[in-house]
């Protein structure tokens, strides 16, 4: 049997031929990439493709600009084009920041690493805060009427608000790896023993398996969404300098010019 990144370079080159397309660089996302996977988790494989200079001269206004794909091995593939990627560079979504930030890559390439150094100067901390202040209430919605709740949808909580926190402490994007987002924030000893707990559950624990939150668990679940006002981030944007650079690695992918395999 194929191993895992055997199965999602095939599968990655199944797409290529199919779309007509090239993919730059893929790379995990959810639990996986976070350190929290179950032993039925899936595998989320994100990237961004581009497609031939021709494509991006046509008229209409209403080309796909995604890629999805399942495959076997519960190998679940969500790809998008380029133009969408930096334009969402530029606006700071949180979900594609977290996937130049993942840990784990399947394949590689240094436009990764130069979207990661113009990521800073993007990055909008009032965008991303209220977007874990949402991540947060979704995943407590699931909580039951008793206190309990899928070990899955608490340390998604869990992670959402520490990353809330992390991003109105510091005002840069939390790290994709919840370990390291983990170490930098201030928490109880407590705490820090009670969020442990939850991930070695979590290591082994199925779809279905639920547990009901303590006591040191009280602040770590408080919902915050309504005090981000308060916090007086820096609501900031790219400068013209980066969104100049943004806009000639596209022309440059597009034309070919850069990052051939």
């Amino acid at each position: 049997m194929k191993d895992i990144n055997a199965q999602i370079e095939e599968a990655i080159k199944t797409i290529e031929s199919t779309y007509g397309c090239r993919v730059l660089f893929t790379m995990e996302s959810g639990s996986r990439a976070w350190g929290f996977a179950s032993p039925d988790s899936d595998y989320d494989v994100r990237g961004v493709y581009v497609k031939p200079l021709d494509w991006y001269l046509q008229l209409k206004n209403d080309i796909p600009d995604t890629i999805e794909k399942t495959f076997p091995g519960d190998l679940d593939i969500s790809l998008w084009d380029l133009r969408k990627a930096l334009a969402h560079t530029v606006k700071s979504n949180p979900s594609f920041l977290e996937w130049l930030g993942s840990p784990i890559i399947y394949r590689n390439s240094e436009l990764i690493d130069i979207l990661n150094t113009l990521k800073p100067d993007c990055f909008n901390p009032v965008h991303v805060a209220y977007h874990y202040a949402s991540l947060f209430r979704s995943a407590m919605k699931a909580q039951n009427e008793d206190g309990s709740i899928r070990i899955k949808k608490l340390c998604y909580a869990l992670r959402a608000n520490l990353c809330l926190n992390y991003t109105m402490t510091f005002q840069q994007m939390p790290p994709t790896l919840f370990a390291d987002t983990l170490e930098q924030v201030e928490l109880s000893a407590e705490e820090r023993e009670a969020i442990q707990e939850v991930l070695s559950r979590k290591e082994h624990a199925l779809e279905s398996d639920t547990m009901t939150p303590d006591s040191r668990f009280e602040k770590l679940l408080e919902d915050q969404f309504d005090s981000i006002d308060s916090k007086h981030l820096n609501h900031r944007g790219p400068s013209a300098e980066t969104f100049a650079q943004l806009e000639q690695l596209f022309r440059a992918c597009v034309k070919g010019e850069m990052f051939q395999e």
